[in-house]
């Protein structure tokens, strides 16, 4: 297949946000990392390494050709679920959560690894069974199960805020995928109706939705983070504080380098500097709207509307948690929150959706809707995988 050039507005948008971010985090960890390691630059230097590494990963995916993928979907997708199984077992909790998996100096979060790899199998997995992507046994089935097994591990680490984003990426891709709304409604009412049972199963969790709501028999510790995050949102006004002269991560804001990275953005670069990531975020999703709409196939239809509604979600709930609009939980940020598995895995997805706008781009305008191929073969059933 012919390629042309990638989308530089999302290439430069990307690494713009990845250099910035090194700056960010040293700002919003300088204080802890004083405290906890008696240097103040720890972090920070933990932090600009995972972005030069990630940075690696996004060209050289930009570079791998995405059909490739399809053959190793669902070896990926396997291992992504023993990764998650195995966090019960290779470390300790933290918090009474299992999300890490820790090997000497090194920490890895599997569902990081599964949120792609459950777009990447979907993608291959509707554009194979196009034909029968509307019956329920080849075509729902399959997709179900997964999606189960996926955020129904999550959940169980306990990882709600995930496995619940986890959930509606999933069924946006099967819906942007075709297949028969009955089955996507009746699945999404009843996995609703677990998820909130689920949800409010534990207490803490019910304690942060009642405060959200205004519950003043609820104690102001539930709701500390966001309230500190929208005191930093007030000191910084229009115009911000300054760089490096934020008052709430000297301890006052919890993860001021993580989850709540934003809110010390929007105090030290004010209301205009919020806006400017936002805008950012936007370009990316504007020119990822655009590679959808051009992509030259189904697989590449499906993976770039996977990766782009990942983000998006991501986006949306981290912004709207940090201000206040959702109760606390704990997303970080793309390409900005202080990470390491994160940053990779979000270079490595990024970089796929840059390899796919380079076959985009040498299609003319006419082809605005992915062109798939029909095979000359006669079907068979597909194995139940």
């Amino acid at each position: 297949m012919e390629k042309g050039h990638i989308d530089w507005y999302i290439l430069l948008s990307v690494v713009g946000l990845m250099l910035f971010s090194i700056a960010f985090v040293y700002s919003a960890s300088a204080s802890i990392a004083e405290v906890r390691y008696a240097h103040s630059d720890v972090l920070f230097i933990n932090h600009t390494i995972r972005v030069l590494i990630g940075l690696i990963i996004l060209f050289v995916f930009a570079k791998f050709d995405y059909h490739k993928l399809e053959k190793a979907s669902f070896p990926i997708i396997l291992s992504s679920i023993l990764l998650l199984i195995l966090v019960y077992f290779i470390s300790p909790p933290v918090n009474n959560a299992y999300r890490w998996i820790n090997i000497g100096p090194l920490s890895f979060q599997p569902s990081e690894l599964a949120k792609f790899a459950l777009v990447l199998h979907f993608a291959c997995i509707i554009s194979q069974r196009e034909e029968v992507i509307k019956d329920f046994k080849f075509g729902f089935l399959p997709l179900m199960i997964w999606t189960i097994v996926i955020v129904g591990l999550i959940a169980l680490q306990p990882n709600f805020s995930t496995a619940g984003v986890i959930f509606l990426v999933a069924t946006s891709v099967m819906f942007i995928g075709n297949v028969n709304l009955i089955h996507l409604f009746s699945f999404s009412v009843a996995s609703l109706t677990g998820i909130v049972i689920y949800g409010l199963s534990a207490p803490y969790r019910m304690q942060r939705i009642l405060s959200f709501l205004g519950d003043t028999n609820i104690s102001e510790n539930i709701n500390y983070q966001v309230n500190q995050a929208i005191i930093a949102f007030g000191n910084g006004g229009l115009w911000g504080v300054g760089p490096g002269k934020s008052r709430q991560s000297h301890l006052f804001l919890p993860e001021s380098y993580g989850d709540f990275i934003f809110s010390i953005i929007g105090e030290e670069y004010g209301f205009i500097g919020t806006l400017i990531i936002i805008a950012v975020f936007v370009l990316i999703f504007w020119r990822g709207f655009k590679i959808i709409r051009k992509a030259p196939d189904l697989l590449g239809y499906l993976l770039s509307a996977g990766i782009i509604l990942t983000f998006a979600f991501y986006m949306v709930v981290s912004i709207a948690v940090n201000c206040g609009l959702l109760p606390a939980t704990g997303l970080p940020l793309p390409f900005i929150s202080y990470g390491g598995t994160a940053v990779f895995f979000y270079s490595a997805a990024m970089g796929i959706l840059l390899n796919i706008s380079a076959y985009a781009n040498v299609f003319p305008k006419k082809n605005s809707f992915p062109i798939v191929e029909k095979k000359d073969v006669a079907f068979s059933k597909p194995e139940l995988i």
